[in-house]
């Protein structure tokens, strides 16, 4: 069920947009943050659990699914969303930063790239035309053009050289797209080069694809200016009536950086994994529950977050879930650090509508960082 998106409003004072798309009679908001359910589960949680801090779209990893179970059990399944029992958006990664944290450089060539299974060590060979063949099986709702994600502190000449290549491989892949309820993303590449940035959002643009996303921006080896610049040099040649997706990004100040630079989309794997390791996103800044000073604190994660955690248990209680190794206590975590950044992108939805996402950014930042933010 192909979805169209409609741009509704810029902020008057920054590029910051509202917009709207229906999909399955359910009307859905940008800015928008997408929980990734990366084995075709957002960890710990239901899909229930999941509409019930409103979850809009949310992603799937078509490297590991390609490994297991395989598309074609998927597609056996009738698809990605009835397998994994979804009815709202699911988009699909291409499998590039997997293969591409698994590939050495000299295994990279203009067909595809060659590397090993982490699960048993296998030869594997991914192509443009495969990642979407197997993406069209899956058949998620977005699927994302094959690209090279090269790292950050790549030089101009082999940044060039891949950008060109990812443009290539990105036209290879749209030539085999044949699902037609199936929305195709291009991928803007080109590190912190002003030049090659813009050259990637022209080229690719001139494919024509339903969306567009900037990657490369959630490296290791990346600083957060260099983040902020990449969507600087690529949005201005990026069209006005397409969604505009930041690949990777999750920590709260890149969220509204990337809001007010004019991103409607993003994913990260963050909440949940912080929440795996007891940690919790609050109002003041992020929290560790191991810490004893919670042992007898019997408020909630935070006064002011309505998720089913914070109307239900302390963080004594979370906490000695944490120190326990109970499941349970990174499954209540998750649905609190989940449901803290959609909070987030309601709130800079109605920032938007009045105008005043400026003041939204500074309140955040003063109580969420105090002085340890410039």
């Amino acid at each position: 069920m192909k979805f169209t998106y409609n741009l509704e409003k810029t902020e008057k004072n920054t590029k910051a947009r509202l917009g709207s798309f229906r999909y399955n009679g359910k009307t859905f908001l940008t800015p928008m943050f997408m929980p990734v359910g990366t084995q075709a589960t957002v960890k710990t949680l239901a899909p229930e659990e999941l509409k019930e801090i409103n979850s809009g779209i949310i992603l799937a990893n078509t490297y590991h699914l390609w490994l297991r179970p395989g598309e074609d059990i998927i597609d056996m399944a009738g698809g990605l969303h009835k397998f994994m029992n979804w009815d709202q958006p699911i988009l699909t990664d291409s499998g590039g930063y997997q293969v591409f944290s698994l590939a050495n450089p000299k295994d990279i060539s203009e067909e595809g790239v060659k590397f090993k299974s982490h699960l048993n060590g296998d030869t594997l060979f991914l192509t443009p035309e495969k990642s979407i063949a197997i993406q069209n099986k899956l058949d998620s709702d977005i699927a994302m053009s094959f690209d090279e994600c090269p790292p950050a502190s790549a030089n101009h000449e082999y940044m060039e050289n891949s950008v060109k290549r990812t443009i290539r491989w990105a036209k290879r892949g749209k030539e085999v797209h044949n699902n037609p309820n199936q929305m195709l993303f291009g991928i803007v590449q080109g590190g912190a080069y002003p030049d090659l940035r813009k050259y990637s959002a022209i080229e690719t643009v001139k494919l024509d694809f339903d969306g567009y996303s900037i990657g490369g921006v959630a490296n290791d080896d990346e600083s957060k200016e260099d983040m902020y610049k990449a969507i600087d040099y690529a949005i201005p040649y990026l069209p006005e009536n397409k969604i505009r997706y930041l690949m990777g990004v999750g920590e709260p100040i890149d969220l509204i950086e990337g809001v007010i630079r004019g991103i409607d989309i993003f994913d990260c794997v963050l909440p949940t994994r912080l929440a795996r390791h007891g940690h919790a996103f609050t109002p003041q800044g992020k929290i560790n529950l191991k810490n004893a000073k919670y042992k007898t604190d019997f408020t909630p994660i935070s006064e002011t977050c309505d998720c089913y955690t914070c109307t239900h248990y302390t963080k004594a209680y979370v906490r000695h879930l944490i120190t326990s190794e109970e499941t349970l206590g990174a499954r209540l975590l998750s649905i609190h650090n989940i449901r803290f950044l959609i909070k987030m992108m309601e709130d800079m939805q109605e920032a938007i509508k009045n105008d005043n996402i400026l003041e939204y950014k500074k309140n955040f930042i003063k109580n969420y960082y105090g002085d340890k933010h410039e």
